[in-house]
């Protein structure tokens, strides 16, 4: 069984220059163990003649082929749009912010 002592939690906080609590570090230190004694209980259950795979089942690429099409010019894109500036949509202002 591996595990992780809190001293080890400590020192890849202060690696990644995270502040940790004593209640953090010793509840971190707790679920990385966990973590590591579930890894190894499913290591030793895989066979050599099981293949490792990310999912349970074949997966298959299922997009489209890419082909260039037209976009719409900007008249066709604003033709709709309820107010339009200088080929932009034209919103409502927010949070009272200057033009």
């Amino acid at each position: 069984m591996t595990s992780i002592s809190r001293g080890d939690v400590a020192h890849l906080a202060r690696l990644s220059r995270l502040e940790l609590s004593d209640s953090e570090l010793d509840s971190f230190a707790r679920q990385l163990t966990d973590i590591l004694d579930h890894v190894q209980a499913v290591s030793e259950v895989a066979a050599d003649d099981v293949p490792a795979m990310s999912h349970p089942t074949a997966i298959s690429n299922v997009y489209r082929a890419d082909v260039v099409t037209p976009g719409l010019t900007p008249e066709q894109a604003l033709d709709q749009a309820p107010a339009a500036d200088q080929q932009r949509f034209e919103v409502p202002q927010i949070l009272g912010e200057e033009a």
